[in-house]
């Protein structure tokens, strides 16, 4: 009885083992869905990492709002990662060109090779989407600066989100948060940049009734 057993579950695994090493592959470049554009909001970044965040963003002032964190392929379910390694080049000038959106060298690079290579074309290309992704998307007035800690509930922020982008539905937007920040704004796009339902993205939402937003620094002296 214990031999044939065995014997089942060594067959089952077989028969699956193509499936399991299918999932397990990197995606292949160009095949994806849609796209989630993740919106950080810089000073959450800078005060939970501490000492260890980006200089560039963090050291001195802290100017930063909302910031691209990525703009990431994405399946109907789960999202492919790395599909070309070692990653290709990224000019000098595409990198400089897109400081003002991902105000990290480091974090420019790491969001290349680990989702840009995804999309499917040169690093030149994918910059460029990801600055169309960002502005096809109305910051609110509400959330464009932040002078002092804020408590908000996620779904307030949502709404913002909504009111200032029509067409931009619930199943569409996600609110992200860590045990106490308000960390992102994730946005659903199609492949033609107009806001499109992931369902799974909206799954992953931050299920806190309220969180804070720390401010905007001018300096690294101010409070």
């Amino acid at each position: 009885m214990r031999l044939a057993r065995a014997a089942g579950l060594a067959l089952a695994a077989l028969l699956l083992w193509p499936a399991l090493a299918f999932a397990q592959q990197k995606g292949e470049p160009g095949r994806f869905d849609h796209y989630v554009l993740a919106l950080s909001w810089s000073p959450s970044y800078c005060e939970a990492m501490g000492a260890r965040a980006e200089p560039a963003q963090c050291a001195r002032a802290r100017p930063f709002a909302f910031v691209v964190h990525g703009l990431w392929p994405q399946y109907g379910r789960g999202w492919p990662e790395s599909c070309v390694t070692p990653a290709p080049f990224v000019p000098e000038p595409v990198l400089r060109a897109v400081l003002d959106i991902m105000p990290s060298r480091r974090l420019v690079l790491h969001q290349w090779r680990k989702h840009g290579t995804c999309e499917g074309s040169d690093s030149a290309a994918y910059f460029a989407t990801v600055r169309r992704a960002y502005e096809r998307v109305t910051i609110p007035e509400a959330f464009r600066r932040i002078d002092d800690y804020r408590m908000v509930s996620p779904g307030e922020v949502e709404a913002a989100f909504r009111a200032a982008n029509p067409g931009l539905a619930s199943d569409m937007i996600a609110v992200a948060c860590d045990s106490r920040r308000l960390t992102e704004v994730r946005i659903c796009l199609n492949r033609s940049l107009d806001f499109t339902p992931c369902e799974e993205v909206n799954r992953r939402a931050c299920r806190a009734s309220r969180v804070v937003m720390p401010p905007l620094r001018e300096s690294a002296g101010a409070k």
